[in-house]
């Protein structure tokens, strides 16, 4: 495939906060610690100190990947880990079915693209792209369904508790249906092979994810974690205890959300007075503080101080992070030196950096994830047909049809020349009245007020008229959009794999692979 490339800003669909931080606005320095550049990594890497096991951290990764049997190449990435000169580069997201949306795709290729190009600009460091399961997520409703062009499919069962435990034995209808979409041809039966293995032959939500994102993305050394470990929660430990009972993370991260506002930024997430929740089977209920004790939500149970520090050096794997202290965990249980994140999570994590300089926990460096749209040959030609260019098709519908019409039909649906020219008139009409009496000027720009309103409704009424001459053009932008942009919104955001997998199999992540740049912060077109 193809790629060309334009500005996030082009896109019209990122936001102020995202953009000045790509821009590198010094209104945002104070909000993260290495700028996305490679003199950024340089710092970060020279600065970099982990404290956590690494010995810990590759017995838990051998054991989550022994039900794979993942070959030589996963179990040396997985070693790599124990060497003090290895760091990782870690995106993560929840266990959609499927995969999901495009972006959960785009999101590991970035990863992947950018341990690559640090491993060629370090060579003396080892560099090991992670996606970041969040097995301990328990919002079923945002994972159990996905886009099909324009069927969608669903997991309907009941859940309850951490999503990545969930026994994934209920979703053989939905698995059927998905296998059904992917057809007989030897790429879609290729894609259907590979669910039909992850999601028949695991226990459990988690485990099936790992063998779907292995067989997508274990060539490419990819290391999949899931932090839902007692032993690798024992190091979050003293953080989890010394939160709850001292509400640190909601004072400093409250406090930088009244920064970011005050600098005219909208904060994506609020924290709570206690960020945690209490998981235990069928179970993930937030935990609050209530007549002197902490009260897990909708249950009976109840801790004081001394029998929440009990509890928590006796079971760590009970207390699971909510979105603001995940990346605090993250950050400790793994030698990570860049998080990957979309829009959203960007400006998340800068709302987080006054927390992790409280538990003194290195902040890594910020990374937007690569952002694509797929243009296939049909609309490719629709576009040249119609004479859209690739930054036109990101205006909204009512633009995109207003310029075609004017740039087709020419100069005669634009009255600015007339609209001028009755400026001057009632200007000079102006002057001469006001030689007459001094009050009549005020009448004067009245009819002038009026009299361009007239032509502004008239200009609006001979571009209607044209919109109807040009009806079956304007009815073909309405449909390339619609394709391009399936519910208005970035093609990324709705479809899944399986459409650009059936059109060109593993060649798809190849061609991401080869056209993803994660440092030159620009949008990637892809054509056929």
């Amino acid at each position: 495939m193809q790629a060309k490339y334009i500005s996030y800003q082009q896109t019209n669909s990122f936001s102020g906060i995202v953009l000045d931080y790509l821009n590198e606005d010094q209104k945002l320095e104070s909000f993260y610690q290495y700028a996305p550049t490679i003199a950024g990594f340089e710092r970060a890497i020279a600065e970099r100190k982990f404290s956590g096991d690494r010995d810990l951290l590759v017995r838990c990764l051998q054991e989550q990947y022994k039900a794979i049997n993942p070959g030589a190449e996963t179990l040396h990435q997985i070693e790599l880990l124990a060497d003090d000169r290895t760091f990782t580069i870690t995106t993560g997201h929840q266990l959609n079915i499927f995969t999901g949306p495009l972006y959960f795709i785009y999101k590991i290729v970035t990863a992947i693209n950018l341990a690559a190009e640090l491993q060629q600009r370090f060579p003396d460091y080892r560099f090991i792209p992670v996606y970041w399961m969040a097995t301990e997520d328990h919002d079923f409703e945002e994972i159990n369904h996905l886009s099909l062009e324009d069927k969608k499919l669903s997991w309907d069962t009941a859940a309850a508790g951490a999503t990545g435990r969930l026994d994934t034995s209920s979703l053989a209808e939905t698995l059927l249906a998905y296998k059904g979409y992917l057809g007989i041809s030897e790429n879609g039966t290729e894609l259907a092979e590979f669910a039909e293995q992850a999601y028949s032959g695991s226990q459990s939500l988690s485990a099936a994810t790992r063998k779907l994102v292995h067989a997508l993305f274990g060539k490419k050394g990819l290391i999949c974690v899931d932090a839902d470990d007692s032993r690798l929660k024992a190091q979050f430990a003293p953080v989890i205890y010394k939160d709850i009972t001292g509400e640190h993370s909601f004072k400093n991260i409250s406090e930088r959300n009244s920064e970011l506002e005050n600098l005219g930024y909208k904060p994506q997430v609020n924290p709570r007075e206690i960020n945690f929740f209490y998981m235990d089977d069928k179970l993930r209920e937030r935990i609050i503080l209530e007549n002197g004790q902490y009260q897990v939500m909708h249950t009976d149970i109840r801790f004081t101080e001394e029998s929440l520090l009990a509890e928590i050096q006796a079971h760590p794997e009970k207390f699971s992070p909510n979105v603001v202290m995940r990346p605090l965990y993250q950050e400790i249980i793994l030698p990570n030196l860049a998080y990957i994140g979309g829009g959203a999570e960007v400006t998340y994590w800068l709302q987080l950096k006054s927390n992790f300089d409280f538990f003194q926990v290195p902040f890594p460096v910020l990374v937007l994830r690569n952002s694509a749209l797929v243009i296939d040959s049909r609309a490719a030609r629709k576009m040249h047909i119609l004479g859209i260019d690739q930054i036109s098709l990101f205006l909204d519908n009512e633009q995109l049809k207003n310029q075609w019409v004017k740039t087709n039909v020419g100069d005669s649906l634009c009255l600015d020349d007339e609209q001028r020219a009755i400026r001057a008139v009632f200007d000079q009409i102006k002057l001469n009245a006001y030689k007459i009496d001094k009050t009549l000027s005020m009448s004067a720009d009245g009819a002038k007020t009026k009299a361009l309103k007239l032509v502004t409704n008239l200009e609006k009424k001979m571009l209607r008229a044209e919109k109807r001459r040009h009806n079956t053009s304007l009815l073909q932008i309405d449909k390339l959009k619609n394709d391009l942009f399936p519910s208005g919104v970035l093609q990324e955001r709705v479809l899944n794999i399986a459409p650009m997998y059936i059109n060109y199999g593993g060649d798809f992540i190849d061609s991401l692979c080869a056209t993803f740049k994660p440092l030159d912060k620009q949008f990637t077109i892809l054509y056929e």
